[in-house]
């Protein structure tokens, strides 16, 4: 299946995985707000796993929604499942890495910023301002910078 014809159908299950680069932003936000005109907040039916290698820019998972469920094997920049009300994402290290993930940054400052709902799953310490605004999303890290929300 496709992504557009899960899309289209409301129905299915679809994996798809890609590289991805810190200048890909706001990765997701187009595919949420397709949903979000099409089913509402709770209305989509279908499952879109994506799943990425590399470092995600700016806003990866922003506004992510029921049904989509994105990860990236490597890190991510600010602002990761900004404004999200369901669906997951996931950052993990490279199973190479030769550091230990709890000792090291994955996911940059302002995460979850205004979420309301989903699950956010960050093997490694993130920036500044984690999880301010949240009002519904769970979320396990290894560690957060000073100021938690």
């Amino acid at each position: 299946a496709s992504v557009a014809r899960v899309l289209e159908e409301n129905a299915g299950r679809v994996q798809k995985s890609m590289e991805i680069r810190n200048t890909d932003r706001s990765l997701g936000g187009r595919i949420a707000g397709t949903i979000a005109a099409k089913y509402g907040d709770y209305g989509f039916q279908g499952e879109l796993h994506l799943d990425f290698t590399g470092s995600a820019g700016q806003s990866f998972g922003a506004w992510n929604t029921q049904g989509v469920f994105l990860k990236v094997v490597g890190d991510a920049n600010d602002y990761v499942g900004k404004g999200m009300n369901g669906g997951r994402v996931v950052a993990v290290a490279p199973a190479e890495s030769s550091f230990k993930s709890e000792e090291n940054v994955i996911a940059g400052n302002t995460c979850l910023y205004g979420a309301t709902g989903g699950e956010v799953f960050l093997n490694g310490t993130v920036g500044e301002r984690f999880g301010v605004r949240n009002a519904g999303c769970c979320a396990v890290v290894e560690g957060a910078g000073d100021h938690l929300g």
